[in-house]
């Protein structure tokens, strides 16, 4: 099921506790002035309405990525009528993964698990116009027909604080938000500017050098979906690559 803020806020009673308490540490992060998050149109989607929230179970058991692929099919059906700064905000209960101590790489391996397990589930063929390619810069996670830039953040996070969250937070905006936020256009170039000026403060070290322009001729898409708190990433894209790892998730 899909949320919109205010149906988050005030229904406040549907939801269970660490539901309404994860929302209530993203809405913080999303209205804090002090130290402000560096994503602005992912403010301006809060402030506006424009994002759409929802929860899944353990993201290590397979009855999640049920739960996440039904939630990217009604979330693609609707997300051009929820305005220019649209994004599909998730999170997981993570209460499993807490309490087990898990390391960002094991993280790393449950996210890219649980969106090849999403993907076997995906009941439209991948978009023509997207390269099934990884390595290739066009790249870029789909779903019932529409590609996604996904984003991830965790509570093994500790340097990277725009990473960090205390529960497993997944993030998908729609490619076509950023057919104006972009480095052809005057907005793009200087929203991008701005972001990485807020990320570099927020963080307090400097934007990870996989941080790149979609389509730019050395990126990879991929590498961005999620970032460690040091500069390093995988050699090679996981998306497909962990079928001998399915087995592994809880029941």
């Amino acid at each position: 099921m899909l949320y919109t803020k205010e149906e988050i806020e005030n229904h406040a009673n549907n939801l269970e506790f660490w539901q309404l308490e994860v929302y209530q540490q993203f809405s913080n992060m999303m209205t804090q002035r002090e130290n402000p998050y560096p994503c602005v149109p992912g403010i301006q989607g809060f402030m506006k309405n424009m994002l759409r929230f929802g929860f899944v179970g353990d993201p290590g058991t397979d009855e999640s990525t049920e739960q996440l692929a039904l939630l990217l099919k009604e979330y693609g059906e609707i997300s051009r009528a929820t305005g220019n700064y649209a994004s599909l905000v998730i999170f997981c209960d993570t209460r499993t993964l807490l309490d087990e101590q898990t390391t960002m790489e094991e993280y790393e391996e449950v996210f890219w698990t649980l969106l090849n397990v999403t993907h076997t589930k995906d009941p439209s063929p991948w978009p023509e116009d997207i390269p099934k390619n990884p390595e290739d810069p066009a790249w870029e996670f789909c779903f019932n027909g529409e590609p996604y830039f996904a984003f991830c953040a965790t509570p093994a996070h500790e340097i990277r604080n725009s990473r960090s969250f205390p529960c497993m937070l997944l993030a998908f905006q729609p490619r076509w938000v950023f057919d104006e936020i972009n480095d052809s256009t005057p907005f793009g170039r200087k929203i991008k500017k701005v972001i990485r000026k807020r990320l570099e403060e927020y963080d307090g070290i400097p934007t990870h050098p996989a941080l790149k322009w979609y389509g730019q001729k050395d990126n990879h898409e991929w590498k961005q979906y999620f970032l460690k708190d040091d500069d390093s990433s995988l050699s090679k894209c996981p998306f497909m690559a962990l079928k001998n790892k399915w087995k592994s998730l809880r029941p």
